[in-house]
């Protein structure tokens, strides 16, 4: 495949020299917040809204999301924004509500990457699909998961790394990047906010990723991370998010990028 894929959600480019930044909440929680961080992210120059509705988390006790009320919640910040959304899809019994609900990217998680019946059925969907690399998996099996999905017939394939696990618990696997950009063809975007897991590395990681050669940002932000359901320690304030933004619109434009 001698060109790279770019793949478009909702009017932005990703790939092929397009710098796209995803932006929002680990968890969307109610109308005034998952709005109001919307507005905030795309000011700073967010194309893509993320927020999860389905919730999979290590403990059985922790917040799950708000399931179906989420994806409402979701639609009303981009009839509010116009901002596109994506959000993680978990099982195949979900997929009607997410067509439903015309979300513009579906994520599949890192604990989903090898559920191939699930990457065969979003495989079947004409929606871009946001993969993300699974903990401890290598980058050909990255690959050949995109590959159940492509095969299926869907090209719009967005490639995510999000950390793996090693013996230490903030690792970030920033190599992942270029080897990924020789193996295939497809966007390659960073989760800084997964792989570090807490705030302070976050715009150092997202530096990181644009000078590696990446073609967007995954990053988490809340209006007050102190009190969010899930993931505050890893989410950047508003206020902190603009800043990451202010730091890295001049490295997009050296090293040639351009933000959509």
């Amino acid at each position: 495949h001698p060109d790279d894929t770019v793949v478009d959600v909702g009017g932005h480019k990703i790939g092929g020299g397009y710098f796209a930044v995803m932006s929002g909440p680990c968890s969307v929680e109610s109308k005034e917040q998952i709005t109001y961080v919307a507005q905030r992210v795309q000011a700073a120059g967010a194309s893509i809204l993320r927020g999860g509705a389905f919730k999979p988390r290590t403990s059985p006790y922790s917040f799950q999301g708000l399931r179906a009320e989420g994806l409402e919640l979701l639609q009303e910040a981009r009839k509010v924004t116009g901002q596109p959304i994506v959000t993680e899809l978990m099982n195949n019994e979900h997929i009607p509500l997410f067509v439903d609900a015309k979300v513009d990217m579906i994520q599949i998680g890192a604990r989903n990457m090898q559920n191939f019946e699930l990457l065969k059925a979003v495989g079947k969907l004409n929606v871009p699909v946001l993969l993300k690399r699974g903990l401890s998996s290598t980058l050909e099996e990255l690959v050949m998961s995109a590959e159940y999905i492509m095969a299926e017939g869907n090209p719009n394939v967005v490639l995510c790394e999000r950390g793996i696990r090693t013996f230490e618990t903030s690792m970030l696997d920033i190599s992942a990047v270029p080897m990924l950009k020789k193996m295939t063809h497809l966007p390659v975007v960073i989760d800084p906010s997964h792989a570090a897991g807490i705030a302070f590395m976050v715009p150092a990681l997202a530096q990181a990723a644009v000078a590696v050669g990446a073609d967007g940002l995954m990053i988490e932000t809340h209006n007050d991370p102190a009190k969010a359901k899930s993931d505050g320690a890893q989410s950047l304030t508003p206020d902190q998010f603009d800043a990451l933004m202010n730091t890295i619109k001049p490295e997009l434009e050296f090293f040639g990028k351009t933000l959509n």
